[in-house]
C-alpha cells in the first residue's frame, strides 16, 4: 500500500469514528429529550427545522438504531434548547445540596439563585419527574436522580441493619452541605421498647419513626450529616395525630445532633409558619424546619425575619390571568350547576362547604390554597366572568347568564400563582397533560417562599461552608 492510500484510509477511519460518535452523542442527547417529551411532540418539534419528515414512529426507529437519518446541526441545536441550561454560576458553585422529595424542583429553585448546585434528587412520580428534568440542570457527571428513596435508605429491608443501611447511603448519595425535603406526612408507629430491644436498634427514632418517609430524610441526615437542613410540609403536620408526629420529629433532630430554628415557640405566631400570601396571593400555610449541626457552632438563626424580604407591593390575581383562555377551561353547565347547588346546600345549613368563586378585578383579593385534586373541579378557585349571582337565584338556567360561566386556572396560571414563573414570561416548562400539571402544582410550594428563605439563610450557608474551602 502506497503512502497516499495509507494516509486515505487513516483519514476514512478517523472519519468513520468521528461519525459514529457523533451519532451516540445525537442519539444520547434525543434519549434525554424523550425522557421528558414523548415521541409525538419531538417529532412535531423537530419538522419545523428539518428538512427530513419526522414522525413518532421515525424518532422510535432512530433511537433504536433502525434508521439511517442522521441529525442535522439545526436539529441538534433545536434538542439542546429543549433541556434545561446550567445556571448561569455554572460551574462557580457556593455550596452543595439535595433535594428530596423534590417533585417539580419549587424549593430547589430557591437554592439554586443563591448559588447552590443541586447535586441529588429523589422523586418517585414519573411525571413530577418529567417536568422536574424539563427545567432544572442536572449535570450527567455530577448530578444523581434517584425516584424510590427507599432503594437509597435500604428502610424497605427489615433484614437490613443500620450501620448497613447508613454505609449504603454513604455511598449512593453524594457529599452536601445542604439537604433540602418536602417530605410527605404519614402516621407514625410508635414501637415499643421490648420490640427495640429485641432488634437491637441504637436510635429511638429507627423505632419511632419507622414505616414514615420522615424515617428515610432521618437515615441521610444521620449518615451524610449536611450542615443544614431546610425539611417543609403542611401547617397541620404540628397538629397531626394529636401533636405526637411533630414531637417525634423534633426530638429525632435534636437527638441527631441539630438545632432546629424557633424550635422554642409553641403558640402563634410561629415564625416556622410562611404563607404564601406574603408573595403571591394565594393563601397557601405551609411549616418550615431548618436546622443546623450543632457542633458547628452557628450564629443563632430565626425565620422570624423572614418579613423584611416580602415584597412591597404583591403582584395582583389579575396580573396572572390570560385575557384570553380555551373554551375547555370553562366549566360545564353540568358541573357548574353541582357546583352551584352544592354550595346551597351546605349553606342552608350553615356549613361552609362551596367553590371559592374569586373576582380578578380585586388587586388585593387572595385566592384559597390550589391543591392536588384542582383537575377534578376546579372548585377551590374559579374565575369569575360576570356571572350574576342574582339571575342564577330566579333562573340558574338563563342562557345569557350562562354564557358568563366561571372557569379553572389554566395550568400556565398556576404555574405563575406558584412563582414558577412571572406574567408575561413563559420560561417554565410544563411538557404534562393538564390533570398532571394540575396535581404537580397543587402538590408544590410557593416559590418565592422559599426562595426568601434561602435568601434569608445564605449568611450561615456561606459560613457553614467556609472550613472547607
Amino acid at each position: 500500500m502506497s503512502d497516499f492510500d495509507r494516509v486515505a484510509a487513516e483519514l476514512a477511519e478517523q472519519a468513520r469514528v468521528q461519525a459514529q460518535h457523533k451519532e451516540e452523542q445525537d442519539r444520547q442527547l434525543l434519549m434525554r429529550v424523550l425522557e421528558i417529551y414523548d415521541q409525538k411532540t419531538v417529532a412535531a418539534i423537530l419538522r419545523k427545522v428539518s428538512q427530513q419528515e419526522w414522525t413518532r414512529e421515525s424518532v422510535n426507529r432512530w433511537v433504536k438504531g433502525n434508521s439511517r437519518k442522521t441529525l442535522n446541526e439545526a436539529e441538534v441545536s433545536l434538542l439542546h434548547s429543549m433541556l434545561p441550561a446550567p445556571p448561569a454560576h455554572h460551574p462557580h458553585y457556593a455550596f452543595r445540596f439535595i433535594d428530596l422529595f423534590a417533585g417539580i424542583g419549587g424549593i430547589r429553585s430557591g437554592f439554586e439563585a443563591i448559588g447552590g448546585q443541586c447535586v441529588f434528587t429523589s422523586e418517585w412520580n414519573k411525571h413530577a419527574v418529567r417536568t422536574y428534568k424539563a427545567n432544572w440542570y442536572c449535570d450527567e457527571e455530577q448530578h444523581r436522580f434517584n425516584q424510590d428513596i427507599r432503594d437509597i435508605t435500604l428502610s424497605g429491608d427489615a433484614q437490613v441493619g443500620e450501620e448497613q443501611a447508613y454505609q449504603h447511603i454513604r455511598q449512593q448519595v453524594p457529599d452536601h452541605d445542604v439537604l433540602l425535603a418536602g417530605f410527605p406526612c404519614q402516621p407514625f408507629s410508635l414501637a415499643g421498647v421490648s420490640k427495640k430491644n429485641a432488634l437491637g436498634r441504637k436510635h429511638g427514632f429507627e423505632d419511632e419513626a419507622q414505616g414514615t418517609l420522615f424515617f428515610d430524610v432521618a437515615r441521610i441526615i444521620t449518615a451524610k450529616k449536611p450542615a443544614i437542613f431546610v425539611l417543609e410540609n403542611v401547617k397541620n403536620l404540628k397538629s397531626h395525630d394529636k401533636g405526637n408526629t411533630f414531637r417525634i420529629i423534633m426530638s429525632t433532630l435534636d437527638e441527631l445532633g441539630y438545632d432546629v430554628a424557633d424550635a422554642a415557640i409553641v403558640g402563634s405566631p410561629d415564625p416556622k409558619i410562611i404563607d404564601g400570601r406574603h408573595f403571591l396571593p394565594q393563601h397557601r400555610e405551609r411549616i418550615v424546619l431548618v436546622g443546623f449541626r450543632r457542633d458547628l457552632a452557628l450564629p443563632t438563626f430565626s425565620l422570624s425575619a423572614l418579613p423584611t424580604l416580602y415584597p412591597q407591593q404583591r403582584t395582583p390575581l389579575k396580573a396572572l390571568l390570560d385575557p384570553v383562555v380555551d373554551a375547555k377551561y370553562i366549566l360545564t353547565t353540568t358541573l357548574w350547576k353541582y357546583l352551584y347547588q352544592y354550595a346551597k346546600k351546605h349553606q342552608a345549613r350553615g356549613n361552609g362547604f362551596g367553590y371559592g368563586l374569586v373576582d380578578p378585578e380585586l388587586e388585593q383579593g387572595v385566592v384559597r390554597t390550589l391543591s392536588a385534586r384542582y383537575y377534578k373541579d376546579g372548585s377551590e378557585i374559579l374565575i369569575d366572568r360576570g356571572w350574576d349571582k342574582a339571575l342564577g337565584e330566579q333562573d340558574f338556567d338563563n342562557e345569557e347568564n350562562q354564557q358568563r360561566r366561571p372557569r379553572r386556572l389554566t395550568p400556565r396560571e398556576c404555574a405563575r400563582l406558584m412563582g414558577f414563573e412571572q406574567p408575561g414570561k413563559e420560561q417554565f416548562h410544563i411538557p404534562v397533560s393538564d390533570t398532571q400539571a394540575y396535581r404537580q402544582f397543587g402538590n408544590s410550594v410557593v416559590v418565592p417562599a422559599f426562595a426568601a428563605v434561602a435568601k434569608l439563610l445564605q449568611p450561615w450557608i456561606e459560613q457553614a461552608v467556609k472550613p472547607r474551602r
